[in-house]
């Protein structure tokens, strides 16, 4: 049976020409959900940059970028990201101060000072097997507080969470599956349980 091209892309802002499952694909994202109480301090900055995402997508840091699957490779896939998670322990993460992507991409993003390796190991073998893709830009965890709104708006989001300081225990990754609508529908969690690193 001949699986669907398979298509790329390294943010979660809907694309009404692709991206957008059918009947037999389904777009996945893997992410690390960003807790309570940073999680609404970040939905509602991204609301005030008139971020059209705020409520579709939660604050998180992207493991795997949506990436669309075929509906039949779905329990391989689970499998596949349960494997992962058996493999890797838990992990603290220090969300400090702000960052940017422009000129290249309008982002302006909470910085990941703390937990970047944790990170990039989980998001590496989470990429492998039913998974695999490539990447647009090399990996770089953060979490994203506005993505293509007025200059005036990013800088606003780059200058006021500048102080930001939140540090949060990752026990476990989300994979979220796109809604039609484009909102991000929590699929299922995944337990880190791997062996605690020496």
């Amino acid at each position: 049976m001949s699986r669907p091209e398979r298509r790329h892309d390294d943010t979660f802002v809907p694309r009404r020409s692709s991206r957008r499952s059918t009947a037999d694909t389904a777009v996945l994202g893997v992410v690390v959900d960003v807790p309570e109480p940073w999680a609404q301090l970040l939905v509602d900055w991204r609301t005030k940059c008139g971020d059209p995402q705020a409520s579709l997508v939660p604050p998180h840091v992207t493991l795997l970028p949506p990436t669309e699957v075929a509906v039949v490779d779905r329990p391989s896939i689970s499998a596949h990201l349960a494997d992962v998670a058996r493999a890797h322990p838990p992990f603290d993460v220090h969300l400090r101060g702000t960052g940017t992507f422009r000129p290249v991409s309008e982002v302006v993003f909470v910085a990941v000072a703390d937990g970047v390796t944790d990170c990039t190991s989980v998001a590496g073998d989470v990429r492998t097997g039913p998974l695999q893709r490539p990447l647009s830009f090399p990996y770089h965890p953060h979490v994203t507080v506005a993505h293509d709104v007025p200059t005036d708006m990013l800088d606003m989001a780059q200058s006021e969470l500048a102080d930001v300081d939140a540090r949060f225990r990752v026990e476990h990754f989300t994979e979220f599956e796109q809604l039609p609508s484009g909102a991000w529908a929590v699929a299922r969690q995944h337990p880190l349980t791997g062996p605690a690193r020496s």
